[in-house]
């Protein structure tokens, strides 16, 4: 029996490496992706070894995470709940789609992974399995009642580990969580299930490592450029960038001017409320200058289709169902809205803001002949022609307004 699990090195997944291999008498083969999280992956293989595992897998996923990815789902414009910028969400079905291929290799009957019961990883991991292998299996030791009741803390899981010998460095319980990637750090939990904390506030400025606070910010503000082709970025500054290059370049720009940071209250899949903190800065950026890039270049009926279909396509997303029909089908049609968003976007960074400072395409639809106040020289709109207009849009309403207005009147 072989099964695969998600393994970082940590207390968590050393713990349940020794736990599942135990309890299922099973080959243990580990994974660790490379996302952009800048965590420590060397002497990863030995630890991992001995704790139990037969190999390990370290893959490098970050130029895959930002092309199939974060840059399609930024065409989507998608953002869940009007503020959160699915930084973790988007990086668990390419994850688990990684552990499916190892798993395939190894011939694996089984995968794992450390997701809570309560959360929405655990949805998001299992949900890409069954559209890519629904013959594996999958293995959560945090929704089996014999896990947690020999875990009930921290503290239970370091002397285990003592008792095994497993090598891990565990300490105090940090005051909150943390995940990192190369769109994204999210904060929850610990003193941040507090919802009137105030996270921004000078005695948490340690807990952010992408962005300074807008107050530490220059006080001079950067203009950045940034050039479109089909709706994809492809150059920052004029220097043309793959789109992993796209993220790295504007990350370093957003967090040097405290741009993405978020505090919401979410809803989980699962049903429960959650309060978050996230940086997103090079995502915030590229998401808003996206969006100005659309606004010169993009047909207006296409647009408010594809605007309708924005808390769909991101709640989709937040859900898990990447790799599902409905998903496949909307990119289809959001690839479809990007063929002529194409040109270049300049914005200014400044103490925490993101701001339009110029827009251009060589395919706008915007023409200042059209849209002046002063005579039209094309003689495209003749004003005279929105007295029909007008009228026929308000037939309805005169009408509606007279019979009810008759209606009042019998009553009377």
């Amino acid at each position: 029996m072989k099964i695969v699990l998600a393994y970082s090195g940590g207390l968590d997944t050393s713990v349940l490496l020794s736990w599942i291999k135990e309890k299922y008498n099973a080959e243990m083969i580990a994974f660790c992706a490379d996302i952009g999280q800048e965590e420590e992956l060397k002497g990863l293989d030995k630890k991992a070894m001995k704790t139990g595992a037969s190999k390990l897998y370290i893959d490098n996923l970050q130029e895959e995470f930002a092309r199939d990815f974060i840059f399609p789902m930024m065409q989507a414009g998608a953002i869940y709940e009007n503020q959160y910028f699915l930084g973790t969400s988007i990086a668990r079905p390419l994850i688990a789609k990684r552990m499916v291929e190892i798993a395939r290799k190894e011939k694996a009957q089984f995968i794992a992974h450390g997701a809570t019961g309560k959360g929405n990883d655990q949805v998001r991991f299992e949900l890409t399995a069954a559209a890519l292998a629904p013959d594996l299996e999958v293995i959560a030791p945090w929704r089996d009642a014999s896990f947690r009741s020999q875990f009930p803390g921290r503290a239970e899981m370091i002397q285990y580990c003592a008792d095994k010998k497993i090598p891990v460095e565990a300490s105090a319980k940090k005051p909150y969580s943390m995940d990192r990637n190369l769109l994204h750090i999210s904060f929850e939990a610990g003193i941040l299930e507090d919802p009137w904390l105030d996270a921004f506030a000078p005695e948490n400025k340690a807990m952010f490592k992408l962005s300074v606070s807008p107050e530490d910010a220059p006080n001079k503000p950067e203009y950045v450029t940034l050039d479109f082709v089909k709706g994809d970025c492809v150059a920052v500054n004029g220097q043309k960038l793959n789109p992993l290059g796209v993220m790295k370049a504007l990350n370093k720009l957003g967090g040097k001017h405290g741009v993405g940071r978020v505090d919401l209250v979410e809803n989980r899949f699962v049903g429960m409320k959650s309060r978050g903190v996230y940086e997103t800065p090079g995502g915030a950026i590229l998401h808003f200058a996206h969006r100005q890039m659309e606004s010169i270049t993009m047909d207006r009926e296409v647009m408010h289709i594809r605007d309708s279909l924005i808390p769909k396509y991101a709640e989709l997303v937040y859900y898990g169902f990447w790799f599902a029909p409905e998903r496949l089908a909307l990119q289809a049609l959001v690839t479809e809205s990007q063929k002529d968003v194409t040109g270049t976007i300049r914005v200014k960074l400044y103490k925490g803001n993101i701001m339009t400072a110029g827009r251009k395409s060589p395919v706008s639809l915007y023409n200042p002949h059209i849209a002046t106040m002063e005579a039209d020289p094309t003689k495209a709109y003749n004003q005279d022609d929105a007295t029909g207009f007008i009228r026929l849009n308000g037939l309805r309403l005169r009408v509606a307004s007279q019979v009810h207005n008759a209606a009042k009147k019998k009553k009377k």
